[in-house]
């Protein structure tokens, strides 16, 4: 069997199709995803602009502490609506080079995301607050809402794809 006859099959599951019939259920799942990507991208966006440079005054390690489990829900949100989106038309989307690009900006945006987490440069602009971060930070930084931004622009393109 072939991954795309698997996605026929997954779209065609009995609950995948009242999903893609319901007035509420579809628009409901829909929101939670924006919801997710809402807390992900709001929560790294900061954590980003203070790897850029702004308020210095604000240790980087009590500001991840608040924002990175909200980033890590927001993903997880994110991750399970955009899977049940993802059933409703699975032939179609995994077809689509958007979508394909997508996951590639994804698993991009989540390598960085790691990289940048267990960096020692990390580490150390943690500990201090005045100092400018270094120059890997900030390319981290810079990729991370670049390719966050791009990840959310083509999810909003698939939505016109017809």
């Amino acid at each position: 069997m072939t991954p795309l006859e698997l996605f026929g099959d997954l779209q065609n599951l009995p609950w995948v199709a009242e999903l893609r019939r319901s007035r509420w259920a579809y628009p409901l799942v829909n929101t939670g995803h924006i919801a997710g990507l809402a807390l992900l991208f709001g929560a790294i966006v900061p954590l980003d602009l203070r790897l850029l440079g702004l308020w210095r005054s604000v240790r980087l390690t009590e500001l991840a502490r608040v924002l990175l489990p909200v980033a890590v829900a927001g993903f997880a949100i994110a991750v399970v609506m955009g899977a049940l989106l993802f059933a409703v038309r699975a032939e179609k989307y995994a077809s689509l080079p958007l979508f394909q690009l997508k996951m590639i900006l994804i698993v991009c945006a989540l390598a960085n995301a790691l990289v940048l987490h267990f960096s020692t440069a990390w580490a150390r602009a943690g500990a201090g607050t005045d100092a400018a971060p270094a120059w890997r930070l900030r390319l981290a930084a810079v990729l991370s809402i670049g390719l966050w931004s791009s990840v959310i622009i083509c999810g909003r393109m698939l939505g016109y794809m017809d």
